[in-house]
């Protein structure tokens, strides 16, 4: 790639997206579109994008299907770092994805969500000195303790464009001196709503043509089975928690599809916790195939705050299997139950009745938030 900051009568805008797992895919493939549509309508400058995958997402097939699926362009360079210790993948990141940024130096690095990929992005654009932008900015679920958390904050931190999904998390910016009128970096903030919304909207109608094909793949009816997803670390690292989980989504009253991360599969082997019940596990699933199995779901089982937002976005009633959500506008709607990891717990929260009103609401925006990010970064750049 070519440097383009500093080369006279350049009128390209230089951005490079940095992503390395399934949520982050998805958040991209609105923004890709949105460039695409803003490069077509002939306005100046054009924007001369670049996608960098970390290859932290290392279920290859999985991640190629996403990539199909949401149209999203081949990566410009794939970094292959794999799994490991957040130590050892924040390393690989940091040391193949700096001589990339260095030989470029585009005029924005775009980073999306909350994963290692996110925090690594920030820290090496930070490190150069190339302005760096945060999709999904200013989410919190107040627990430091886990590391989407800390890779939140400091990629906030380390931002100097702010695109929040929703006022409260705008609000929890300013909270933190970011984005106001005395802050003395003068970063900017603004709400954007959220661009997984986008997605969705966007693949829809292409989802719900295949649903019957697979709910009879798997013997299920509409509205006759609950959907479980469990993938972060929190859970799957942690024995007693994960046989709690799954324990209960065993011994519900309607049969329990369990489309199983990679990792999940491998922690759930390790720990020696077998799997019976009503739980159906099932390899993992593309993102068509995932929106319109959750939206024919009774309800959907989850630790995925992606997930906790389809579930919102789709009319279907989620239980969070956490502590706490980054997400509390679906909670406070009444859309989510926060369960825990409590066996009781999590079999109460299904049993409860969710709140119907919800669907009236709308907090995370009017589904362009690509088009408001992209808008933002060209007149972020041009100041």
């Amino acid at each position: 790639m070519e440097s383009v900051r500093g080369r006279k009568n350049c009128s390209a805008l230089a951005l490079v997206s940095i992503v390395g797992a399934r949520p982050q895919f998805i958040k991209l493939a609105p923004v890709c579109r949105a460039i695409e549509a803003h490069n077509n309508s002939g306005c100046s400058p054009c924007i001369d994008h670049h996608i960098i995958h970390t290859g932290q997402h290392y279920d290859r097939e999985v991640a190629e299907l996403l990539f199909l699926q949401m149209e999203i362009p081949e990566p410009d360079h794939n970094l292959a770092v794999g799994s490991g210790s957040h130590g050892t993948q924040l390393a690989r990141i940091l040391a193949r994805l700096e001589p990339i940024l260095n030989s470029w130096i585009p005029n924005w690095v775009v980073v999306y969500g909350d994963t290692n990929s996110t925090l690594a992005g920030a820290l090496l654009a930070a490190r150069l000195k190339i302005p760096l932008a945060h999709v999904e900015a200013g989410c919190r679920s107040e627990d430091l303790g886990m590391p989407e958390e800390q890779n939140r904050v400091l990629s906030d931190h380390l931002s100097q464009l702010l695109l929040a999904p929703s006022e409260k998390a705008l609000n929890n910016l300013h909270r933190e001196g970011i984005g106001i009128e005395n802050d003395p970096r003068r970063r900017r903030t603004t709400m954007v709503g959220d661009v997984t919304y986008d997605a969705l909207l966007q693949n829809l109608r292409f989802a719900e043509g295949a649903t019957e094909e697979n709910l009879q793949q798997y013997g299920l009816r509409s509205r006759e089975y609950y959907l479980l997803t469990l993938h972060r670390a929190e859970n799957t690292d942690n024995p007693d928690r994960l046989q709690s989980i799954l324990e209960a989504a065993s011994s519900l009253d309607l049969p329990v599809l369990f489309p199983m991360h990679p990792r999940t599969k491998h922690c759930i082997t390790s720990a020696g916790i077998s799997m019976n019940g009503r739980l159906l596990p099932v390899a993992p699933l593309g993102y068509l195939e995932m929106i319109a199995l959750e939206k024919q779901a009774r309800k959907i089982l989850t630790d995925s705050g992606g997930v906790q937002k389809e579930a919102f976005y789709l009319g279907v009633p989620c239980v969070t299997l956490r502590d706490q959500t980054e997400w509390p506008e679906t909670v406070e709607l009444g859309a989510n139950r926060i369960a825990g990891t409590n066996r009781d717990s999590i079999r109460e929260a299904v049993r409860s009745n969710h709140i119907s009103e919800w669907r009236k609401a709308a907090p995370y925006g009017d589904g362009k938030a690509a088009k408001k990010i992209v808008s933002e970064l060209l007149v972020s750049a041009a100041h």
